[in-house]
C-alpha cells in the first residue's frame, strides 16, 4: 500500500487527475482481463528491458495485445541489442517486483537511468490504465500526464514504432 500512496501523492502533488480501481493481484495482461475492469482497452502492457551490457534500461509501454518485437526496437530507438532485465535488476533500479512492471516506477529511479519508451500507436488514446506500483490496484490518467510526470521525474521519454 505504501508504494500506491508514494503514486497518489505525486500525482496530487502534481495535481493530475486520475481513477483507481483496487483488486486481486495479476500478474498477466489475461489476468487482468478476467477481472472484468471498465474501460479495459485503456490496459497497457509494460517491459523492463535493458542492453546487452547491462548499462541502459528501457521501461517500454505499449499496447496490450501487441508483440514487441526487440530486435526491431532495438534499431527504432538506437540501442544496443536488448533482452528482458532480471527481475533482481528490476528491484534494484525500479524497486519493483516482477507483475508489477509500470511507468510509475521511474518514480523509484534514484539514478534517473531508465529511458521510458512508448508505442506510438499509444498517442490516439486519451487515457492509459496503469499499476500504481502494485499490481493490486490500476490508476488511469490521461497519458499527457503521464509523460509530465516522468519527464519531471528527469527521466527521457521516446515514441518508436512497436
Amino acid at each position: 500500500m505504501e508504494r500506491q500512496e508514494a503514486v497518489y501523492r505525486k500525482l496530487e502533488e502534481m495535481d493530475i487527475p486520475y481513477e483507481v480501481e483496487h483488486h486481486n493481484a495479476v500478474f498477466t495482461i489475461e489476468e487482468m482481463e478476467e477481472l472484468g475492469l471498465p474501460f479495459q482497452e485503456d490496459v497497457v502492457k509494460n517491459l523492463f528491458l535493458r542492453d546487452d551490457k547491462g548499462k541502459e534500461y528501457y521501461l517500454v509501454v505499449l499496447m496490450k495485445d501487441k508483440k514487441s518485437d526487440l530486435k526491431a526496437l532495438r534499431h527504432a530507438i538506437g540501442s544496443r541489442p536488448l533482452s528482458f532485465a532480471s527481475e533482481e535488476r528490476l528491484e534494484k533500479v525500479l524497486k519493483l517486483e516482477k507483475g508489477a512492471v509500470t511507468p510509475f516506477g521511474i518514480l523509484n529511479d534514484e539514478d534517473v537511468k531508465v529511458t521510458v519508451v512508448f508505442d506510438r500507436d499509444l498517442r490516439e488514446k486519451e487515457k492509459v490504465a496503469v499499476h500504481p506500483n502494485d499490481n493490486r490496484a490500476t490508476a488511469w490518467l490521461r497519458l499527457a500526464d503521464l509523460v509530465r510526470m516522468i519527464e519531471e521525474n528527469g527521466n527521457r521519454v521516446l515514441y518508436a514504432e512497436i
